[in-house]
């Protein structure tokens, strides 16, 4: 059975190609853990961040926003030292920035789902991709999100990071046409 080939090299990895990566997410607190997981992964493999993502979500009482607003500084310096996530100050301090402006978009546009598929128009784009070498790392929309995101105050929010976003919450379909996931997600 073919699949996308970055999708080969860890079990974990695979696991979520074959569930997760490119199906189509519209609950505001799934889609807020991958905005957060994807700003944690800048810099890293998503493979260590699959790894450390249930700790991640015990630790960051399961990307509830409401409740990581509320975090001060000993919850902070908690976390900072918490060898199950990715212990970089900026990263952290981030989810609790990105928590408060999340709550904010909700209550400006109703839901952050609505919000950030207003991208695509609400549909997934559905790409051809013969190889994953022909895949983009960014494009025209996830700059346009990244600018958005930005003005409104989000970190850790660069094109590259919201294009990975796009392609795990299925705003892309980016499986190559090869792989059996592709028809599956296409659906």
């Amino acid at each position: 059975m073919n699949k996308c080939t970055w999708a080969t090299k860890h079990k974990l990895e695979e696991e979520y190609h074959d569930t997760e990566w490119g199906v189509p997410i519209y609950d505001d607190r799934l889609l807020f853990e991958y905005l957060i997981l994807e700003g944690a992964q800048a810099g890293l493999s998503w493979t260590t961040v699959l790894v450390k993502r249930e700790h991640y979500r015990k630790v960051f009482d399961n990307f509830d926003a409401e409740k990581i607003i509320k975090y001060d500084q000993k919850k902070i310096d908690e976390l900072l030292n918490d060898v199950g996530i990715i212990r970089n100050k900026l990263k952290i301090n981030s989810v609790v920035t990105n928590a408060k402006l999340f709550l904010d978009i909700q209550k400006e546009f109703g839901s952050f789902s609505k919000f950030i598929w207003s991208f695509v128009d609400g549909k997934p784009i559905q790409n051809k991709w013969k190889s994953s070498e022909d895949i983009p790392t960014k494009t025209e929309v996830s700059d346009s999100m990244s600018k958005a995101l930005k003005k409104k105050g989000f970190k850790f929010i660069g094109s590259t990071i919201c294009y990975a976003f796009m392609q795990a919450v299925g705003m892309v379909n980016d499986h190559t046409i090869d792989c059996f996931r592709y028809n599956e997600v296409n659906r």
